[in-house]
């Protein structure tokens, strides 16, 4: 599979502060790269080098195949961008609206028609064609801002906050049009709402200080966010020292009530030994839970240890 973007070892220098620290990813047809990080991680400047917005300090961006330095025209062709405000003016109606972006983005006047037309369907925007855009609701208006980006049918589609000030019914249909949109282009998704990228995206990168400290696929994110912890409620207290001994168990925790908790490593089920050995043992096992993470316990774990290690 050949990939729409390639983006190798990235940096981006402000005086001497390195904002963008050796960043490297892929991006390809059907894809929807979730993009996180924490404010001031270096996630909004590498989108504007990805846009070709900054020049990078150094590393290689190309475009599906076109270099962005090189041939910036040909590789922006191949983009379609939506800021975190969408770029919208108020006064047009969306037709006008859009065949005014149709001609910047210097369509044929044989193809503005169609690519109208498509770009109306595609967002759900046929019904309010004629309204003016400052008349719509803040969903109609986002949608209008997808059409505009995907107006000239590119390769890339950035979208950056997409959802940021809707209501919940909102969000749910513009998350189901980003996965429609990354079934025929490529999609880079910037988000601070994190179960926005489990509800959209193929993939996950998360930036830190400028560097990249994770990039998985949504499944490699989901078995991160398997239970790495068991709590157990007993009548008798539990021995610990005996429970640290079985195979897989990390450390152990003691909470008031009877109540232990078993870290241990994720990649083993420990349920039926742990059981075996309280039975056994005549503890009066109660219940036994698996405590499950979150992917805000995920994006905290991970940032929080490069914080440590920056430190």
């Amino acid at each position: 599979m050949s990939h729409l973007i390639i983006a190798e070892h990235l940096y981006r220098y402000y005086g001497n502060l390195c904002a963008v620290d050796d960043v490297s990813f892929t991006l390809s047809k059907g894809e929807v790269l979730g993009f996180l990080g924490p404010n001031g991680a270096g996630k909004t400047t590498t989108m504007q080098m990805l846009c070709g917005n900054l020049a990078p300090s150094a590393g290689l961006i190309t475009i599906n195949g076109y270099d962005i330095l090189d041939k910036p025209k040909s590789a922006k062709l191949k983009l379609g961008y939506l800021p975190d405000t969408p770029p919208l003016y108020r006064e047009l109606t969306v037709n006008e609206f859009l065949h005014y972006c149709a001609r910047l983005h210097r369509l044929t006047r044989g193809h503005i028609s169609k690519a109208i037309q498509t770009a109306k369907e595609r967002c759900g925007l046929r019904e309010v064609a004629n309204r003016l855009i400052g008349n719509l609701s803040k969903g109609f208006q986002q949608r209008v801002g997808i059409a505009q980006a995907i107006l000239h049918n590119p390769d890339v589609v950035i979208l950056d906050e997409p959802t940021v000030g809707l209501d919940p019914i909102q969000i749910r249909e513009i998350r189901s049009l980003i996965r429609e949109l990354g079934q025929d282009h490529g999609v880079i998704l910037s988000t601070h709402i994190l179960p926005e990228v489990q509800e959209s995206c193929t993939h996950v990168q998360i930036i830190q200080h400028g560097k990249m400290i994770f990039h998985e696929t949504i499944e490699g994110l989901n078995r991160q966010m398997k239970t790495s912890i068991l709590q157990i409620k007993t009548r008798r207290p539990a021995d610990f020292n005996t429970l640290k001994a079985i195979p897989g168990i990390l450390s152990v925790e003691g909470l008031p009530g009877n109540i232990t908790r078993l870290h241990h490593d994720n990649t083993q089920n420990l349920n039926e030994h742990i059981t075996e050995t309280a039975v056994r043992l005549g503890w009066g096992l109660i219940e036994i839970t698996e405590i499950k993470q979150s992917i805000e316990d995920v994006f905290v774990k991970l940032t929080e240890s490069s914080r440590r290690n920056v430190s």
